[in-house]
């Protein structure tokens, strides 16, 4: 294609634009010196020793000063901070006459109003032809925008820290007044029974909420003990009610009428006219009570279940098997419903270990299949005849080595009655 007599190339937008040729004309007419002078950063070259030889117009606006008062007459540290020039002497210089150049070093500049303005400064050493050092040519880029930027940035952290700060201190109290409050559904202590021996642990899941598993062990009367051992729905402040409300029915039923079947009846109708509205609410108990001969040493024990896990009978010749107490219903869901009862014998060396189901649907392995039953009664069969003391230890251990695969709260108590002395 041939030219048409224009040498020079033609403006975006065509020739017909007279405003827009001009205005490229005049860009094209800048000279090195005017482009240098009206930079958007700041230039300055300095001697090796730092003497200011040469400055553009740009940093002598950030300065406020005169360039008859800078060249050759002031050093590049004299435009610097006190401590932008400890910074220079130490780091800066040293690390720009080892290597040749420095890039992007944070420093602050001070105006003639004693004014600082932040700056961020590359640097390059002009060598000769015999490869001698001549002078130091640095750019200087206004640092303002981003060290408020900066800045805002640090507030924000600090802001974060002081609410995450906050934020734990409110954990702590809340999980310090969710523990005060678990501990009160629990026994302070458990009493001293003639003839027996007992023991019991209490796993929490979780400080940040409340558990629903309760356990209790009280005297009837002067030859009776009554205990009680559950898991009430839900989790949270309700569950603590519903468990505050199920302990007191329970000591309170057990004192009317001590039998079993009819101490868990009365629970049930509590909790099914209190919750049998549009929040259900129901939980899995265990009742029992103990009745020691001190005669022959032996316990008997009648316990009934309301859906509850069943209890473990741990015999001092070292077998152990669950008391089965097949087709109780959970307790608050129906009006009337029917609770299984079941009888043993503990004799000298027998112990009798109630748990939650937090244990047995603990997950294990790599598949996180549940514990189940069956491995918690090969377990305790290991440690059958051991007083009640030993045999919670050794569930402890055991809960902990599930480690995050033990989600749920888990109560345990242990009954034993000592071995004879030889």
């Amino acid at each position: 294609m041939s030219r048409t007599g224009r040498d020079s190339p033609e403006p975006h937008g065509g020739g017909g634009d007279g405003a827009t040729t001009a205005a490229f004309a005049a860009l094209l007419e800048d000279s090195a010196e005017e482009l240098y002078d009206s930079a958007p950063c700041g230039y300055v070259s300095t001697l090796m020793d730092g003497t200011i030889a040469k400055i553009n117009a740009t940093l002598l606006d950030w300065l406020g000063l005169e360039r008859d008062a800078v060249v050759g007459r002031m050093r590049f540290t004299d435009l610097l901070t006190v401590g932008g020039k400890l910074y220079h002497e130490t780091h800066f210089a040293p690390l720009l006459r080892m290597q040749g150049e420095i890039n992007g070093i944070a420093l602050e500049v001070r105006r003639a109003d004693g004014t600082r303005v932040p700056v961020l400064v590359s640097a390059t050493v002009k060598y000769g032809s015999e490869g001698e050092p001549l002078l130091i040519r640095a750019t200087l880029f206004d640092a303002r925008d981003r060290r408020a930027y900066e800045e805002e940035l640090l507030r924000r952290q600090q802001e974060a820290e002081a609410a995450r700060r906050r934020a734990e201190a409110d954990r702590a109290r809340l999980q310090e007044a969710l523990a005060a409050l678990q501990q009160s559904l629990l026994p302070t202590v458990l009493p001293d029974i003639p003839g027996l021996e007992v023991a019991s642990y209490y796993h929490t899941a979780s400080p940040d909420r409340l558990g629903g598993d309760f356990y209790d062990l009280f005297a009837l009367d002067g030859k009776r003990w009554a205990f009680f051992l559950g898991d009430v729905s839900g989790k949270g402040p309700r569950a603590a009610a519903l468990t505050s409300l199920t302990r007191y029915t329970l000591r309170a039923a057990a004192l009317h009428d001590p039998d079993p079947e009819a101490t868990l009846a009365t629970l049930n109708t509590v909790l099914h006219e209190r919750y049998s509205g549009g929040d259900p609410r129901y939980c899995t108990a265990i009742f029992g009570v103990l009745e020691p001969d001190q005669d022959s040493g032996e316990v008997t024990v009648r316990l009934a279940s309301g859906g509850h896990p069943p209890a473990l009978v741990l015999r001092a010749d070292g077998t152990c098997d669950y008391l089965p107490t097949p087709g109780g219903l959970l307790v608050g869901i129906l009006p009337e419903p029917r609770f299984v009862s079941a009888v043993t014998t503990l004799a000298p060396g027998d112990g009798l270990l109630l748990y939650t189901d937090g244990l047995t649907e603990a997950r294990t392995g790599p598949d996180r299949t549940l514990y189940g039953e069956e491995a918690l009664r090969t377990f305790a069969a290991d440690h059958a005849g051991s007083p009640p003391q030993a045999v919670i230890q050794a569930l402890t251990g055991l809960l902990e080595g599930f480690g995050d695969g033990l989600d749920d709260d888990t109560a345990l108590l242990a009954l034993g009655v000592p071995a004879a002395r030889p």
